[in-house]
């Protein structure tokens, strides 16, 4: 339904003729054309504006943010897009978190060292207590994003953690998992971060993932 709609939206801004600053037609001039939902057109139009093509404006509605061939060119990589698969998005996961904790254990202030500390003892008593604790690891990564200091890394770290927590293969990732020793892993990068240590850092991260690596291998 939203690949099809960007399409109509494509091909009413290539019949508008419509170049880099100019506005789009209206959401409900849309919704009518189109013989759909307002919110379906709203949704369509904050994917291509994820995507950098669109951007809204609070007062002037939304204008083309980029030429109309780029615009093409984007839009037809935008709706060829397959949803990522689950290992298709812990590789991202990966690469990105190896370099967030090299920078986070640089750049890490006093506050952020609390900020993931309260995130490890959050995951601890989680796990100690046999409970799922997916959430509270992945807000342990989070947090250690946040200290990277790079608000991109950040975004991205927040787009990949929904569709893990909806995807994650709990039972085949982490069978076998040891309480003590997974709390270990966490326990060493924290404190490599905290010793400004950045080789440590991604050492202890690249082993608390050699598990999900190996998982990913043996999975193609």
């Amino acid at each position: 339904m939203q690949n099809a709609i960007i399409c109509q939206i494509r091909d009413l801004i290539n019949a508008k003729k419509l170049e880099r600053g100019d506005k789009l037609p209206s959401e409900r001039m849309m919704s009518e054309k189109f013989n759909v939902k307002r919110n379906h057109i709203r949704e369509a139009i904050r994917r291509l504006e994820f995507y950098g093509v669109v951007k809204s404006m609070s007062q002037s509605g939304t204008i083309l943010a980029i030429g109309l061939v780029g615009f093409n060119g984007i839009v037809e990589e935008i709706i060829a897009l397959d949803a990522p698969s689950f290992n298709e998005l812990v590789e991202t996961r990966i690469s990105l978190e190896l370099e967030t904790v090299w920078l986070a254990s640089q750049r890490r202030t006093e506050a952020d060292l609390k900020r993931i500390e309260d995130a490890l003892n959050a995951f601890k008593t989680k796990i100690i207590a046999g409970d799922d604790y997916l959430e509270e690891d992945l807000l342990f990564h989070l947090a250690i994003a946040k200290a990277s200091k790079n608000s991109t890394m950040v975004s991205l770290m927040l787009l990949l953690i929904p569709p893990i927590l909806k995807t994650y293969e709990r039972d085949t990732v982490c069978e076998g998992d040891q309480v003590d020793s997974e709390i270990k892993k966490h326990e060493a990068i924290f404190l490599a971060i905290e010793s400004n240590d950045p080789e440590l850092a991604t050492k202890m991260m690249n082993e608390h993932f050699t598990k999900l690596s190996n998982h990913i291998k043996n999975s193609h």
